[in-house]
């Protein structure tokens, strides 16, 4: 590029100049001239030839190729661009297949719809047109019935008749054609109506042009009502009678809904009685029945229990029953090994997880034994406190094994697990525990269980006995194939193609996963997504998870599992059952939690008011020890509780405030400090804003993982209520000889000690003719004319009382002092 003078400018090869306006601050503008380099594309030839001439490129003319390229770099270069052209021209054209498809897709569902509305049109028209046909006929039959009823007149009667209307002929004509015109008319609005309400696809994607349109299901009824009325006329609908189940009471909506009315309407009905109600009011049965049958319908009364129906006590049928696993309780006395026994068959280690080396909650497990057969194991608790947790285990068990130990013989929780198994009905297993000891002695402990009417087999008796060691492991086959052999014995099925039913054995709430229940099934299969309502409680199954905690999908008749998807924590004990729907779950918990409000309501409605006084009065003697218990599981919240009711006599008692299951929190905090109770956590911790809040308001929480030592610690801790024992101790008896009256002092006994010591700092008792006048202190003590402070046996001495001076010669004075005892609750 050069300018006139013929010197050249700077530029850029094969480029173009343009000019752009360049804007600056204040409104400034400036042209620029700038140059925009073309781009050049080299296509090669066809076969491959590189191109040649002088307009080659860079690949025939090296002199014009860049510095550094190689002739393999731009054929490599040329093919980059050839394959990408390519691929632009397939992309091109298959871009163009799809938009013709996409067109001929279009095309054809236009066809589809206008072939539709053509056939809608089509079958209108022959329905107008036999109704039409239909109504001229009616109309026709109609007048050749009028006019043969009609009465043949006289002609002049005829004549003087027709004088006067001599035009009506020639209207006739013109009012017919009119009526017919306007009834064309009319029928083509409605054709039109008709044909301007069908929703086609294409109003529906043009969306709502001239405001809201209406949906496919109004306008097909407009269609219906046309149909109905072009066909001769309203049809009346015929009224449904349904049969109205009525409770108690009912909610104004809910009537309205099982009588399928509008709500409006019933609640007209009731105002035109005279209630003025809104559709949230409840009303009674009577004015319910009423309604129901002002509506025209039928009345079925149902109490409340009756939602309760819906879990039926299914008969099995024979033929569906299949064998399942026993369930097997262990019990026993504390300390006798029982945990140790099953850890020894399940091969763990589950006592090295429990505080204090004792079982404090029902454990359930699996064991397979080595010929292939499944148990089922509950483990439960030995100490006194635990006694609803033993009578629970009893309860869903098919074998008890009771476990002695060979070096302790009968204890009083193993007289309790006998009476449990006796009141359960089940068969017994005695496992004499710790053999191995030297100290062991099992023919003892044979003869220590004929006193609780339990005989074993070697004392010629029905109950079978096995001498084992869960230390070493010896006679664990023996009581495996005992409680192998009384299953046999029992012949245990269920069936598990049915809806489950199961009993909780535990219940606790778990911070990650919310409220969560160890369930035995006892009948049918349990599954992921199941409905199920256990006690108050409903909730859907959301996982399984079994004692190995894997998570599984269902769990068939004898296998405990932890259920997780409950919306609260359900008692110890209740028992599960699968529902059809979440709706009836909810009623049945939602019922059963009403009945035990109303239950817990009536029991202290059924006071009388002597009764109330009676107890303000005992209450007013008593002094209590109000404490909150928090614990980890239902379990060991009941045996608390328990425990703590039986700690206390006549003059002081322990109240638990509340009982709960999960974590302490502020509430429990705030319930504290307004009764000023301690917290008792068991197993469980208080969460950082608790913390805080007790230590703001003084509120004192202690932390337990053993429940011996919180019974221990909560008795000491009444003992401190109980007021100190005042114990005398008789040191003294003095004869009084004669009365002195001295001045500045009152009346003086001259006494002869004639039995202990007198002191001064003692207490007295003026006894006359051995009958107590009065008991008070000393006011002065002298032997002769010294005040002394003591005054032996033989002597004699001056006494005179404080505030007292009827004493008379012969009168004995009693000598004692007064010793403070502290008192402790056994």
């Amino acid at each position: 590029m050069s300018d006139n003078d013929g010197r050249k400018t700077l530029g850029l090869g094969g480029s173009r100049p343009g000019n752009v306006k360049q804007s600056f601050s204040h409104g400034r503008t400036k042209n620029v001239v700038v140059e925009t380099k073309r781009k050049r594309v080299v296509i090669p030839k066809p076969g491959g030839q590189k191109p040649s001439g002088p307009g080659a490129g860079p690949v025939g003319d090296p002199s014009k190729r860049p510095a550094g390229i190689t002739d393999s770099e731009m054929e490599r270069r040329l093919k980059a661009v050839q394959a990408a052209k390519s691929r632009e021209v397939e992309e091109a054209a298959a871009r163009e297949a799809d938009e013709i498809a996409r067109a001929e897709d279009r095309e054809r569902r236009r066809a589809e719809i206008e072939a539709k509305e053509a056939e809608d049109r089509e079958r209108e028209e022959s329905l107008k047109a036999k109704a039409e046909e239909e109504e001229r006929v009616k109309r026709e039959a109609a007048e050749a019935a009028k006019a043969a009823a009609a009465p043949a007149s006289e002609p002049s009667t005829a004549q003087s008749r027709a004088a006067p209307n001599k035009a009506l002929p020639a209207a006739t004509p013109r009012k017919a054609e009119r009526e017919r015109e306007e009834t064309n008319k009319k029928n083509r609005q409605d054709d039109d109506s008709r044909r301007s309400g069908k929703l086609t696809v294409n109003q529906a994607l043009r969306g709502g042009e001239g405001g809201r349109q209406r949906s496919m299901a109004q306008m097909k009824r407009k269609q219906d009502r046309a149909r109905a009325k072009a066909m001769g006329g309203n049809v009346e609908r015929e009224k449904i009678v349904r049969d109205v189940q009525l409770p108690p009471a009912i909610v104004v909506s809910e009537l309205a809904a099982r009588m399928a009315e509008k709500t409006g309407a019933v609640v007209k009905a009731l105002m035109n009685s005279g209630l003025m109600v809104t559709q949230n009011e409840t009303i009674d049965a009577d004015t319910a029945e009423l309604i129901i049958e002002e509506f025209g319908h039928n009345v079925v009364r149902v109490s409340d229990a009756d939602v309760e129906d819906v879990i039926k006590l299914e008969i099995d049928d024979a033929a569906d029953l299949q064998d399942r696993p026993p369930v097997i309780t262990i019990m026993g006395h504390v300390d006798h090994g029982k945990t140790s026994l099953l850890d020894a068959i399940r091969k763990a280690k589950v006592v090295a997880s429990e505080a204090g080396g004792i079982t404090q909650h029902i454990g359930a497990y699996q064991v397979k034994t080595e010929r292939g057969q499944v148990l089922s194991f509950l483990d439960t608790p030995g100490h006194a406190a635990f006694t609803s947790m033993r009578s629970r285990g009893a309860q869903v068990t098919d074998i008890v094994v009771l476990v002695v130990a060979a070096d302790d013989a009968v204890m009083p929780q193993t007289i309790e697990a006998i009476a449990h198994a006796k009141a359960a009905k089940v068969p017994m297993i005695v496992a004499i525990n710790k053999c191995d000891k030297p100290s062991a002695d099992p023919d003892r402990v044979r003869t220590a269980l004929l006193q609780h009417e339990v005989i074993v087999e070697k004392m010629s008796g029905d109950v079978q006995d096995v001498e084992v060691s869960a230390l070493t492991g010896m006679g664990l086959d023996q009581l495996l194939e005992a409680i192998a052999l009384q299953a046999e014995i029992l012949e245990l099925k269920a069936n598990p193609a049915r809806a489950a039913v199961g009993a909780v054995i535990e219940a606790k709430l778990d911070v990650g996963r919310g409220p969560v229940a160890t369930v035995l099934i006892q009948n049918g299969t349990l599954r992921t997504g199941d409905i199920f309502v256990v006690g108050e409680q409903y909730g859907k199954v959301r996982a399984l998870i079994d004692d190995q905690g894997n998570r599984i999908k269902e769990a068939g008749p004898s296998v405990p599992v932890e259920v997780l998807g409950l919306n609260g924590t359900p008692e110890a004990g209740d028992v599960l059952n699968v529902t059809d729907t979440e709706a009836q779950a909810r009623e049945i918990a939602e019922y059963r939690a009403n009945a035990a409000k109303d239950k817990r309501a009536a029991a202290g409605a059924a006071t009388t008011l002597e009764q109330l006084m009676a107890n303000a009065k005992a209450d007013e003697s008593v002094s209590e020890l109000p404490i909150v218990v928090k614990a980890d599981v239902q379990g060991s919240a009941e045996a608390i509780v328990q425990a703590m009711e039986k700690i206390g006599n006549e003059e002081v008692r322990v109240r638990v405030l509340h009982s709960g299951v999960g974590a302490i929190t502020e509430t429990d905090v705030g319930l504290a400090e307004a009764s000023g109770a301690p917290i008792i956590g068991f197993n469980v911790r208080a969460n950082a804003s608790a913390r805080n809040t007790a230590n703001q308001k003084g509120v004192e929480i202690r932390y337990y993982s053993v429940i011996y030592n919180l019974v221990d610690d909560i008795k000491a801790a009444a003992s401190g209520l109980l007021s100190n024992e005042i114990k005398e101790n008789f040191i003294g008896y003095a004869n009084i000889k004669e009365v002195f009256k001295v001045t500045g002092i009152g009346k003086v006994a001259g006494c002869l000690v004639t039995e202990g010591v007198a002191r001064r700092s003692a207490g007295v008792r003026l006894l006359r003719d051995n009958v107590v006048i009065h008991e008070g202190n000393l006011k002065t003590l002298k032997r002769f004319k010294d005040e002394v402070s003591e005054v032996q046996s033989g002597q004699e001495c001056g006494m005179a009382f404080e505030n007292y001076d009827d004493v008379r010669a012969g009168d004995v004075i009693e000598i004692f002092t007064r010793e403070e005892v502290t008192r402790t609750l056994s």
